[in-house]
């Protein structure tokens, strides 16, 4: 399936559409499944795609979060590669994974399959981070009910 397809399913998809989150991440951050014949996207257009403003898909770049081609005008072109990469990037983001520890995750990306054991230990240390934050947000959700309950609402059944 095409990248942009795909970024677009998981950018929208419902919880309860029926469509494997799992299946979709797998399709579309599996790199064997890039497909070589994609037209690049423009900044604009991958700002577009992936939910971000032009500014941050270059301040990514000077991170060296991704390195987007140039063209012959010296136009930034983002492959299927790229585009992936970055909705990795802002997934993580929005998990709360620092600037300093995607940087660290990216260079060892790069270094290839010897530094794997040291990717899975981010993720793991990652995972357990968004489940503190998870636990959180319930504690506030259920927290903001129970006020509702007080002023004589009635809680949300869902």
């Amino acid at each position: 399936m095409a990248t942009d397809v795909l970024i677009e399913q998981l950018l929208r998809v419902p919880e309860d559409s029926g469509t494997s989150t799992i299946a979709t991440l797998d399709g579309l951050l599996d790199d064997s499944t890039i497909e070589a014949s994609a037209a690049p996207k423009s900044v604009a257009e991958a700002a577009r795609l992936v939910g971000l403003t032009a500014h941050t898909l270059r301040y990514y770049e000077h991170e060296g979060l991704v390195r987007p081609a140039r063209n012959s005008s010296g136009y930034r072109e983002y492959s299927a590669f790229d585009l992936r990469r970055l909705v990795f990037l802002t997934r993580m983001r929005v998990s709360g994974m620092t600037m300093h520890d995607l940087k660290r995750y990216i260079a060892l990306v790069e270094q290839g399959d010897p530094t794997i054991s040291e990717r899975r230990t981010i993720m793991l240390e990652q995972r357990e981070r968004i489940r503190r934050q998870l636990r959180g947000l319930e504690l506030a959700l259920e927290t903001t009910e129970y006020k509702i309950h007080v002023y004589g609402g009635t809680p949300d059944a869902s």
